[in-house]
């Protein structure tokens, strides 16, 4: 997919430097919106980063990248199926300070992109939002999510919790 400015595309293994690169800026901007410390992240092998570049070509599931023509990442986001009877889970959201906003596109076309793969697992698209992570959660109630009243517990603080999100495709 080509939007103005950048495309959308599936990461594959031969991706795995700017794969790294973008979790670890993920990781120091926003800690709370995923389930991985930066110190963790930085111990991590090139293997492991290939195998997780590789997740955009994956079986019931995906990685995307937005990408502008000089081949900077601006964003990603991914996809995958843990029941079959659930349907697919978004994780993995995030978009570079500097492309944030509705005008901007990005996160609209990654997430459109992710919607078009979600059919073809099911008919909803379920995540999971830090309750502390206010700007998130703002962005996919404007987009069609709604609260289900499901929480889980955050893996990296047992006294924090995740509020279930679910679109219906």
């Amino acid at each position: 997919m080509v939007t103005e400015g950048f495309r959308i595309r599936a990461t594959q293994v031969d991706d795995w430097r700017e794969v790294r690169e973008l979790r670890l800026e993920m990781l120091r901007d926003t800690p709370i919106a995923f389930g991985e410390t930066l110190q963790d992240a930085l111990s991590h092998s090139d293997s492991e980063w290939r195998m997780r570049a590789a997740r955009g070509t994956a079986e019931h599931g995906i990685v995307l990248a937005a990408v502008d023509p000089e081949g900077r990442w601006l964003g990603t986001m991914g996809g995958y199926v843990p029941d079959a009877t659930t349907g697919a889970l978004l994780v993995g959201v995030y978009v570079s300070p500097d492309h944030r906003g509705h005008e901007a596109g990005v996160f609209d076309a990654l997430l459109a992109a992710i919607q078009d793969w979600a059919r073809g697992e099911g008919d909803r698209l379920t995540l999971h939002v830090h309750e502390d992570n206010s700007r998130a959660r703002a962005a996919y109630l404007r987009r069609g999510f709604t609260e289900t009243g499901h929480r889980v517990q955050y893996v990296l603080d047992s006294s924090a919790m995740e509020i279930e999100m679910v679109k219906l495709l």
